[in-house]
């Protein structure tokens, strides 16, 4: 059936005709029929080279056989029945051996619930509700995460998100000096940011940065969580904190650490993570922080999980995607220096970001970053997408275990067309 139909029959269906804001397209969404390794399949034939990667979550590539495999067997045996399981200890033993925060692991449905989880913990340890997060910084869709997501704004980027809930929220730059002065307010006892900068890295946050924020939260003595939803298992086996040698004290994971599926997971500090414990009682509370959710570790993620592992954990895929993902970019700023396009391609690790108007990102806000106009993001996108090539949300894409140099290589060439389409339609100049 054509996207245009599917399109139709979404829209009668489907609020707006999609499940997730970013899916939607004008005039109609993909419809995607088959993925395999870096590439997939609409549902008209049509073939794309993807860095979109089930939003960052595939990063051996669809369907990698040890995936497939582990679902399959475990839909066998058991699809779901609420109980304990082996597959649930086995997934939780490989995240605390590998990231250096990781005493206690407890798994979530999603990366948002993994944020709303870390958050609870955070204000229970401390004995404080206020949160300090960064400004443009992304934690999932609930209430407690949208102030503060659109850079430059207090406001929640949503209807239907109760004032008292972002008076407890807080925002700061991604300073030191920032943070310490917001840190004054001794109502707050969390702090919570993406270990890669402003949406995985767009806004990139420099290492000695990283430190300098690590250095101000402890010294303050709040509970440090690191959202790395996007960087785990991505930027190293461990992680950003294990790369670089920054440990919080909680970190949210989704994505990657469920082997491409639907979940997401906490994990941090044995004192914090046992107030879940039934047998630790606050106040007559017991467990002293509740966390339910009925999908939480399912068999057959777990079983998924449990095989992506081995191939997560000694760190050939995240070499891998790395080396392509340099290439992509080098490609990228190469074209547009031949082109006379005013632009550059970065990103840390595996990403790749891009960004039209200058070759730098020096004097620019996280506003401004964020803030390429809207036919500027669209040209390129669907550009991108005519040509062949699917990328992430904006104007940024990633890389994977499964992406070849032949396949990237063939990807700079939709880049060059693209570029050479948005100069004779005036949308880049």
């Amino acid at each position: 059936m054509s996207n245009l139909r599917l399109s139709e029959q979404a829209r009668a269906a489907l609020p707006g005709g999609v499940s997730h804001e970013l899916r939607y397209r004008d005039p109609y969404p993909l419809y995607i029929d088959t993925a395999r390794g870096a590439e997939k399949w609409d549902t008209e034939g049509r073939r794309y080279i993807d860095f979109k990667m089930g939003s960052a979550a595939q990063m051996l590539g669809h369907c990698h056989p040890a995936v497939v495999e582990a679902l399959q067997k475990q839909a066998e045996r058991a699809i779901f029945a609420a109980d304990c399981h082996a597959f649930e200890i086995e997934w939780a033993d490989w995240i605390n051996r590998l990231y250096p925060s990781a005493d206690r692991t407890r798994f979530t449905a999603s990366g948002s619930e993994a944020t709303m989880l870390a958050l609870r913990l955070g204000r229970a340890y401390s004995g404080k509700d206020h949160v300090l997060r960064i400004d443009g910084h992304y934690h999932g869709w609930h209430d407690y995460a949208l102030k503060g997501t659109k850079p430059g704004s207090n406001a929640p980027p949503s209807l239907g998100v109760p004032q008292p809930v972002t008076e407890l929220v807080q925002v700061c730059a991604a300073d030191p000096i920032a943070m310490a002065k917001a840190l004054e307010d001794d109502r707050i006892g969390t702090v919570i940011f993406e270990a890669s900068g402003a949406n995985y890295g767009s806004v990139p946050l420099a290492t000695e940065t990283l430190k300098a924020l690590y250095d101000v939260a402890r010294a303050a003595g709040v509970v440090l969580i690191f959202d790395e939803i996007i960087t785990g298992f991505r930027w190293s086996p461990g992680g950003r904190q294990a790369r670089d040698g920054v440990v919080p004290d909680l970190t949210t994971l989704a994505k990657i650490a469920t082997g491409g599926l639907p979940g997401g997971a906490v994990c941090g500090r044995a004192d914090i993570m046992d107030l879940m414990n039934n047998t630790t009682e606050r106040d007559g509370i017991a467990p002293a922080v509740s966390h339910k959710g009925t999908f939480n570790a399912s068999p057959l993620i777990a079983a998924a999980a449990c095989a992506a592992m081995p191939y997560l954990a000694d760190g050939v895929a995240q070499s891998h995607a790395d080396a392509m993902a340099r290439r992509m970019r080098d490609g990228m700023n190469a074209r547009m220096a031949e082109q006379g396009v005013k632009g550059l391609a970065y990103g840390d690790s595996s990403i790749i970001h891009v960004y039209f108007g200058q070759d730098t990102l020096d004097g620019l806000s996280p506003k401004q970053i964020r803030g390429l106009p809207k036919a500027v993001v669209n040209g390129y996108r669907d550009g991108m997408l005519s040509h062949g090539v699917d990328i992430m949300s904006y104007t940024s894409g990633l890389t994977s275990a499964a992406h070849t140099p032949d396949l990237i290589d063939e990807a700079l060439e939709a880049f060059a067309k693209t570029l050479m389409d948005m100069t004779r339609g005036r949308i880049l100049t």
